[in-house]
């Protein structure tokens, strides 16, 4: 059982070498397990294949960052916008809890958004990106309905969604430390939400 866990770690520890340098298409199950010093059997068994090897690496941190956006998708939906107030700081715990789950897993992070073309995970900033712009849609529209004379701005939405999602991607890509990190996206959270309260809705009559 040692051997086992020895040889999945050792192929865990290649394979993220690999898939970091080549991304997931262009890595080699060769390479991966020459360099752990097993056969590519040894994938097959623990793995079933290429895909499941760069599973095991990024599936846990996917699921992090997803149950963080889905925990404020929900508590977004509860909101009001016809009585919403906004505070400085009201989205600081999110901005908190997401950094940290994302700079604790800064490699796996990388390989999602950066090294997964190719695998099952290739498109998901746009699936993220189409969490937010479903969410804040519905919102949008129960709004529009308590102002008279405005209307949704779909194409607005749209682009405050993938706004949202790419200031992270940059921040990923950018900046190396959590608390440097935190630093930059509070107050581009804050200019976010400023966005989404002052365009989310156009005159009727455009």
């Amino acid at each position: 059982m040692k051997n086992d866990n020895e040889t999945r770690e050792k192929l865990l520890s290649c394979a993220k070498e690999e898939f970091m340098e080549k991304g997931f298409q262009n890595a080699s199950l060769r390479q991966i397990c020459s360099k752990a010093g097993v056969t590519t059997g040894a994938v097959y068994f623990f793995f079933k294949d290429k895909d499941g090897l760069f599973s095991a690496l990024v599936e846990p941190t996917y699921q992090g960052v997803l149950g963080a956006l889905i925990h404020h998708l929900q508590e977004d939906m509860e909101e009001d916008l016809a009585q919403y107030v906004h505070k400085p700081g009201d989205h600081d715990p999110f901005v908190e809890e997401l950094i940290h789950v994302l700079y604790q897993n800064h490699d796996a992070v990388t390989l999602l958004i950066s090294k997964s073309t190719g695998s099952k995970y290739e498109h998901v900033v746009d699936e993220f990106i189409e969490m937010i712009e479903k969410n804040f849609m519905g919102l949008a529209e129960n709004y529009a309905k308590s102002v008279p004379g405005k209307q949704l701005n779909r194409p607005m939405v749209h682009w405050l969604s993938h706004l949202s999602i790419m200031t992270f991607v940059h921040l990923l890509t950018h900046v190396k430390d959590e608390k440097k990190a935190l630093r930059f996206m509070k107050p581009a959270m804050e200019h976010l939400i400023l966005g989404w309260m002052n365009f989310i809705l156009e005159d009727k009559d455009k």
